[in-house]
């Protein structure tokens, strides 16, 4: 089990930069005792001896040190950390920014702990009839623990988008993709997937909870796309053309019946006619028709 996050041992760069120049001094002091250095730049030697176990153990050491100092330094950097490791184990984290001096002996791996978005491409589902669609989300996301999401899995990135899969493959069969008259095959009424909002809320709430073991913190997953797949799409559209058809008759014929029935009222109530049943069903007729036609030939002009 990967250990949480915790900060890594980390020096002012000012003891790196000391530790590398007291190290170049001891070098350069090493060479000009053993008498190599003034060969090599025209100084007087301080011993002629040359380099013998004594300089040479000055040498190594002061250079090893200088190495040392120096390749500790590093810059961090705002929205990004550093999770080190040695010899496989983890050591900690390096969250700092500027100049600063870790150990070079650790590893070092980079993570980008900023705010961070992944918008999808579109993924095959079913809904709740079983109907194939395609849908695209968008992954508001950031790293909380780096120690679990860079030494847990393999790419936490690759397991994002996975999680991410499973979870719309979980969802969306339990919702139908509309509600309505848009609903294919038949009358559907409650959720749907084309609300935002609870849709949603149910995958940001799964997907957190697959996210957080890894130390992955997300703060949105919303469905920014949703369509039937190509070969139900066809028949869908014809479904939903047959349903407004239907609609816009009921309020044609809708329509017809209440100016028919106004109409009758107004002349019977005036005494401008007197009509038994039949003649009452025979004016109903007539009028029906004619305000049907009237209707048709406006609709008709109105598209021309």
């Amino acid at each position: 089990m990967v250990p949480a996050e915790h900060p890594a041992p980390v020096l002012p760069a000012a003891v790196g930069l000391t530790a590398g120049v007291l190290g170049l001094a001891g070098s350069v002091y090493a060479l000009a005792w053993s008498g190599l250095l003034p060969r090599a730049a025209g100084l007087s030697a301080l011993s002629a001896g040359g380099l013998g176990p004594v300089q040479g153990l000055v040498l190594v050491v002061s250079l090893l040190f200088a190495l040392f100092g120096l390749a500790g330094l590093a810059r961090g950097r705002v929205g990004r950390a550093w999770v080190l490791t040695l010899c496989g184990r983890y050591r900690g984290t390096v969250r700092h920014t500027g100049l600063m001096w870790v150990s070079p002996l650790m590893h070092r791996r980079r993570a980008d702990v900023r705010l961070r978005h992944w918008r999808s491409e579109p993924m095959p589902a079913v809904d709740a009839q079983g109907l194939a669609v395609q849908v695209s989300v968008l992954v508001v996301w950031r790293i909380k623990d780096t120690a679990r999401a860079l030494l847990s899995v393999d790419g936490h990135e690759a397991y994002l988008r996975e999680c991410v899969e499973a979870v719309v493959a979980r969802v969306f069969p339990q919702m139908p993709a509309d509600t309505g008259r848009n609903a294919p095959g038949r009358y559907l009424s409650g959720p749907s997937l084309r609300d935002a909002e609870a849709v949603g809320e149910e995958l940001t709430r799964l997907v957190a909870d697959e996210g957080r073991p890894i130390g992955l913190e997300v703060f949105s997953v919303q469905a920014v796309s949703l369509d039937y797949a190509p070969e139900v799409a066809a028949a869908v559209r014809r479904h939903r053309a047959a349903a407004w058809d239907a609609q816009h008759r009921d309020a044609l014929v809708g329509s017809v019946l209440d100016s028919v029935e106004d109409t009758v009222n107004r002349l019977t109530s005036r005494g401008l006619v007197e009509l038994d049943d039949y003649e009452r069903k025979a004016l109903v007729r007539d009028l029906t028709v004619a305000f049907c036609s009237a209707r048709v030939a406006d609709g008709s002009a109105a598209e021309d």
